[in-house]
């Protein structure tokens, strides 16, 4: 394998045309042009809209990880048939649902315009996935901890809030990460809602910007952009799983 990866490289060395190649995809006079609009616009974009989406995601996901874990039965088939349809279902239809569906068939103006439309589809699907995650994470703290906390008098919900899932959050840091790098790389669904030129993400000012100048130039910046976020994010997820091996 080794043998056949260097025939490959040195085949692309050889016979590449890397004038044209430079040209089309490491124009610098291209990069010069998106800058500084990829990152006060595009990179700021995508970053906001993550961060709105895993934070609602997260609040979501928490209800329905206790609901799937409720002794109550309507309380988990609502959340056992919540996670598996938006888990089942592609974002991309889960967004053109809440953008386009539900307000042309209800007359509604989603808050937020095309933005909170798309925030909050990439919200519900983020919260049937990280539900999982966290109701896993309950799952592996140990029953002892809950049994001693009620030895102690402790209510079941104060026992859940104080002594179960500060321990589960400790557990699931590295997969929830690990989705806030997923919901990084979905923003670039939005565009199927429609954008303003302030509104725009990455991908979405890339795709623009290589049509108007007909150039694949933009797209090697959004990906180092994207990789400028996104590599420390898997770095301090590889990090955290080091740190919780060791400590078990």
């Amino acid at each position: 394998m080794y043998a056949l990866a260097v025939v490959v490289v040195a085949l692309a060395i050889l016979l590449g045309d890397w004038e044209r190649i430079r040209f089309n995809f490491f124009n610098v006079e291209v990069m010069a042009d998106m800058f500084p609009g990829v990152l006060t616009v595009a990179a700021r974009n995508t970053i906001l809209y993550t961060l709105m989406s895993f934070a609602i995601g997260l609040v979501g996901a928490l209800a329905l990880a206790l609901m799937k874990l409720s002794t109550i039965g309507p309380y988990r088939a609502f959340a056992i048939g919540y996670i598996e349809l938006f888990r089942g279902l592609p974002a991309l239809i889960t967004l053109i649902l809440i953008g386009f569906g539900i307000p042309i068939a209800f007359d509604l103006r989603m808050p937020g315009g095309r933005v909170g439309a798309g925030v909050l589809g990439l919200s519900i699907v983020a919260a049937a996935y990280m539900a999982e995650t966290i109701r896993a994470g309950i799952e592996a703290v140990p029953w002892g901890q809950s049994e001693a906390a009620r030895s102690l008098g402790m209510s079941s919900n104060r026992t859940m809030f104080t002594i179960v899932l500060p321990q589960a959050f400790r557990i699931v840091i590295p997969p929830l990460t690990n989705e806030m790098v997923l919901l990084i790389k979905d923003t670039s669904l939005f565009f199927v809602l429609g954008t303003t030129p302030l509104t725009k993400e990455l991908t979405k000012f890339a795709r623009d910007f290589m049509v108007e100048i007909r150039n694949a130039t933009p797209l090697t910046v959004a990906a180092l952009v994207y990789l400028a976020i996104t590599l420390p994010l898997t770095w301090l997820v590889r990090r955290l799983e080091r740190r919780a091996a060791v400590s078990r």
